[in-house]
């Protein structure tokens, strides 16, 4: 399989082979309320003194000038720069371990995918709020989410079959953008976010219904899905542009989901 990323003689002029934009169902927005245990939803924007922040470098002088002409400062540079910094932050919260103590997940490529693409769905819907610009921004996430399941997939020994399992994996991807749009909209049904979360990461077939002890877990995760989109639609453009925002803590989880 060819490389995601095609560059010219800059490494700005990205050449982007699939359309998130085009691909995706737009989702309606819905007003979203507070969810038992679990604080009241507040901006995820980091601090301006926060030493998590990643700034853009500032350079002077003949150093500014040559970025310049490099197209450093270009709208398309600064755009894909920030989307690897949003994809940082999803990778930094999907690789926790607690995440998946919290949440009683057996970290396999399976429930590390799916939670890669639940984050990907927060972070996507909430960049089409921004229209145009979001959706630009979100395409760039999308080739750089693309290429790092590429690299997961080949590590994880598949080579031979790489293509068909990329293509089956963009197939569910798409899949679950979908579901997860349809069940937080107004007129769905009042479990039907768990339903679609116990399916795409809990469940090893989707067939059997949870327990009473899983369901409890699925119920938690739906809560915490639904606070981040409402976390996210709190974060202002700048942050989710340059990616200085953070997911709810891990910490944070652990004890909403102990009450």
């Amino acid at each position: 399989m060819q490389s995601n990323f095609k560059y010219g003689n800059d490494c700005s002029n990205v050449v982007l082979h699939r359309s998130y934009a085009k691909v995706a169902a737009a989702a309606a927005d819905s007003v979203l309320k507070g969810f038992p245990n679990q604080p009241s939803p507040c901006s995820l924007a980091l601090a301006s003194d926060s030493p998590l922040r990643v700034d853009e470098p500032k350079f002077e002088g003949i150093k500014h000038t040559i970025f310049k002409l490099l197209l450093f400062y270009s709208k398309q540079s600064q755009s894909i720069r920030g989307a690897n910094v949003v994809y940082k932050r999803i990778i930094s919260q999907v690789e926790k371990p607690l995440i998946y103590e919290v949440f009683n997940l057996e970290k396999t490529f399976k429930t590390t995918f799916s939670l890669l693409v639940l984050h990907m769905w927060l972070c996507l819907r909430r960049l089409k709020q921004e229209g145009k610009e979001g959706v630009e921004l979100g395409q760039y996430l999308y080739e750089i989410y693309n290429h790092d399941v590429e690299m997961r997939v080949s590590k994880a020994g598949v080579n031979l079959l790489l293509h068909r399992w990329m293509k089956d994996l963009e197939k569910i991807f798409y899949g679950n953008l979908v579901a997860y749009d349809s069940a937080i909209l107004p007129v769905a049904k009042q479990d039907e976010l768990s339903n679609v979360i116990w399916r795409n990461i809990f469940s090893d077939d989707g067939s059997s219904p949870p327990n009473d002890a899983a369901s409890q877990t699925v119920q938690a995760m739906a809560r915490y899905a639904r606070r981040e989109v409402s976390c996210l639609s709190l974060t202002d453009k700048e942050a989710m542009f340059s990616g200085n925002f953070m997911f709810t803590s891990c910490k944070a989880l652990a004890e909403s989901v102990s009450k």
